[in-house]
Parts: structure tokens; C-alpha cells; sequence
């Protein structure tokens, strides 16, 4: 079973175009097409698979809306019980479990602090490089999937603003869960009572800082460079004025009541301290607002809506994970059938092969899936899938009994379950 350290579990095709791939593919000797018969079948299989996770997947989003509803800044009603202090200690540290692990099931990779300060290094060309204040943190999580490289352009003034093409490594998704605690560089308003659930798209690895509350924009070195120049050419200019009075004169002024020998140099001090500090403040704002367009167009969702997203995600990737392993079980094992390994082997090489898509398929999680739903039997470490219409009898009977029982498909989370 092949394993690599450069691959990611997720898989970037939609559950539809799945089925219509394996459906209209061909094999890989050629000529194995499913006949008309058969993809009718199968496409009537993987809507009763997708029904199965999705009844499975509507009852965790509702656990997980209770769970968000005690800290969700945006709820609309109102939880109707107030919660203690105490309780919410307990229910803040069940939402974080349940996120972290809904995260491991869309596939996403958890960044421990290490790996965040590490990647926070610099700035790109297109971001700002911040201070992270860890304090103002109660609790944070941060997640990405998918790394990738952006093409982008810049008009540099050394290159006479020629256009010149720039590569960026990217995150392609990066998911935020955090609560603030009471701190002075938040300032009295902030919202330290509820958790903040963010998720963006295509952020440059060097500017995930740009995502977190409480930070403080690093002034460039050129910008620190130009201020600290007009300080201290303010302060030269000032002492050279002060130098040319002479002491009798600077005592014959004083005592004759006389500011007016001293205003020039006074003024020039005044003067030059104000243009400083607005210098620093609009070279803040010009940053702020940077950072501002930067992100406008990279945020997916907030709050309650990640929840919605990422669940879907959870859900769609499950399913495609189920429908691969039947379907290459079903078509090209045969009676002696496959080791998880060989499984694994195929279905990744053959996808990389048709599709390009080089990826580091879960075969122990989609295994588990079909084996509790009853629809392979595995004999001696090897897995034999049951034939379609066998499989659709056993999803369609354990349809009916979860209807009966009202009962949506119980089991423990992320598995297809079944009757023992």
C-alpha cells in the first residue's frame, strides 16, 4: 500500500462527475465499458450511497448547530436557556473536539503553532507582514487543504513597471476556529464571549497571519527606514538652530520676556513631529487597507455558514471515497478479489493515470464504510464486492428499517452503518 508524504487525501472531483466518469470509462484494457443496463444500475446505487451519508450527515449538522449555537455570534434566535459559566467551559471544549475532528474528515491538515510561526515568516509581495499576539487567544485552531502554487503579476519600478510574472505558494482552503480572551491590543469591544469560525480561499502560505484577529502591522524597512530619517533629521536640524544662539543672547532673550529668538527652532520641532506621526498614520491606513482588499475576494464563509460548507465537504468526500472502492471492487477484482493495499494501489494509479489526479486514497476509512453497510465480504484479507443488485437489496433494506425506526443511520460518525 502505497503511502506518500506529498499527497493529500482529498479527492477534487464532484460526486456527480464520479459517477458519470465510472460509468462512461472504459477500463484499463480497453473495451470493459458498462453497458447501458448497467450504468442505469449503478447510478441508482450511488444515489442510494449518497442518501445514506446524507441522512447520516443531517443529523451531525444539527448536533453541531447545537453545539455552535451557544457561541454563535450571528444566531438568530437566541438559544433559549442561558448557559453558566461553567457550562460553557464544557460545551466550548466538546465544539472544538467535534470541529477538529469534522476537520480530519474533510481532509483537512491541522497546523500546530510551530508550523504556524514558522510559515508566518515575511511577507509576500501581495500581503503584509504582521505580529501575531498569541495571548489575545482563548482558544484557536487553524486548518488548510490543498497546497498549491498562484501565478500572479507585479510591475516592479527597478524593472521600468514591466509586467513580471511571480509564483506563489498557496493554501488553497484555510479554515479558522478561535475564541478571544479579554486583552488591552484588542481593545473593550471586542467579542470575547463567542467563537469564530472563518474560511478562506487561495491565501499565500507567508500571509495566513493576515487571517487573525489582534495583530499589529510590521512597518517595512523602507517605511521604518524613511521615518526614522525624518525624526532624525528634525532633531539635527533643531539642534543646529539652537546651536547659532548664543548663550548671552539665549539669557538676554529669556530675561527680557522674548520667545520670538526661539520660535523658529520651536516651530521646526512641532512641525516636524506632527508630519512624522501622520506619516506613520497614514502609512498604517495605507496597510490597512491593503489587507483589507487582499482578503475581500479570498473569504468563502463566516461563522455558522462554515459549518454548513465543511459539513458538505465531510460529505462529498465520503462518498466519493465509498463509490471508488465498490466500484473498482465490483469491476476489477473478480472472485479472488483485492488486499486493501492492492486496492489502494489501483484506484490510485488509475486515477493519476486518466485523470492526473496524483492523490493518497483512505482506503482503510472506505472500506470500513461498505463493510458495515454489508455490501463487500472480505475472507482471508481479501475484499470481494457483492454483486450491484445484491448491494442495492441490502441499502435499500437498510433504508426501510431506518425509516421505520426513525432512526438515521445510526453508528458512529463518518460510517455508512449496518445491521450486524
Amino acid at each position: 500500500m502505497a503511502e506518500y508524504a506529498d499527497r493529500e487525501h482529498f479527492i477534487p472531483i464532484r460526486v456527480t462527475d464520479l459517477v458519470e466518469f465510472l460509468c462512461t470509462e472504459s477500463g484499463p484494457l480497453g473495451g470493459q465499458k458498462l453497458t447501458a443496463d448497467e450504468q442505469a444500475r449503478f447510478r441508482r446505487f450511488a444515489r442510494a450511497v449518497a442518501l445514506h451519508l446524507h441522512a447520516l450527515y443531517h443529523s451531525e449538522l444539527r448536533s453541531l448547530k447545537d453545539a455552535y449555537a451557544v457561541f454563535d455570534p450571528d444566531a438568530d434566535p437566541k438559544p433559549l436557556t442561558p448557559t453558566s459559566d461553567a457550562e460553557r467551559v464544557i460545551a466550548l471544549g466538546r465544539l472544538f473536539d467535534t470541529f477538529v475532528h469534522l476537520m480530519e474528515r474533510a481532509n483537512y491538515v491541522r497546523l500546530s503553532r510551530p508550523e504556524l510561526e514558522k510559515v508566518m515568516q515575511g511577507a509576500s509581495d501581495w500581503g503584509v507582514d504582521m505580529h501575531v499576539n498569541w495571548d489575545v487567544f482563548d482558544k484557536i485552531e487553524v486548518f488548510y487543504r490543498g497546497k498549491g502554487v498562484s501565478r500572479r503579476y507585479l510591475r516592479r519600478w527597478w524593472r521600468r513597471f514591466k509586467k513580471e510574472e511571480v509564483k506563489v505558494p498557496t493554501f488553497t482552503r484555510v479554515a479558522i476556529i478561535l475564541k478571544q480572551r479579554p486583552h488591552k491590543q484588542l481593545g473593550p469591544e471586542a467579542d470575547t464571549r463567542n467563537v469564530f469560525l472563518k474560511l478562506f480561499k487561495d491565501i499565500p502560505q507567508m500571509d495566513i497571519e493576515m487571517l487573525l484577529p489582534g495583530t499589529r502591522i510590521k512597518m517595512p524597512g523602507l517605511e521604518r527606514l524613511k521615518l526614522g530619517g525624518t525624526v532624525t533629521s528634525s532633531i539635527g536640524y533643531v539642534g543646529w538652530q539652537l546651536s547659532a544662539v548664543s548663550t548671552t543672547g539665549l539669557l538676554g532673550a529669556l530675561y527680557a520676556g522674548s520667545f520670538l529668538t526661539l520660535y523658529t527652532p520651536v516651530a521646526l520641532v512641532l512641525g516636524y513631529g506632527y508630519k512624522t506621526w501622520y506619516s506613520f498614520q497614514v502609512s498604517k491606513q495605507t496597510y490597512s487597507l491593503q489587507l483589507t482588499q487582499s482578503l475581500y475576494y479570498q473569504n468563502l464563509d463566516n461563522n455558522a455558514g462554515v459549518v454548513y460548507r465543511l459539513l458538505d465537504d465531510a460529505e462529498e468526500q465520503e462518498t466519493r471515497e465509498t463509490l471508488l472502492a465498490y466500484f473498482y471492487l465490483w469491476r476489477y477484482a473478480g472472485d479472488r478479489g483485492w488486499t486493501p493495499a492492492e486496492l489502494d494501489d489501483y484506484v490510485e494509479l488509475d486515477l493519476e493515470k486518466r485523470l492526473g489526479m496524483e492523490l493518497d486514497f483512505e482506503i482503510g476509512d472506505a472500506l470500513q464504510k461498505l463493510e458495515r453497510a454489508g455490501i463487500v465480504g472480505v475472507s482471508e484479507g481479501r475484499y470481494r464486492a457483492f454483486p450491484l443488485d445484491a448491494a442495492q437489496d441490502r441499502l435499500d433494506t437498510l433504508w426501510e428499517r431506518y425509516a421505520k425506526d426513525g432512526v438515521p443511520l445510526p453508528g458512529p460518525p463518518g460510517q455508512l452503518a449496518g445491521a450486524k
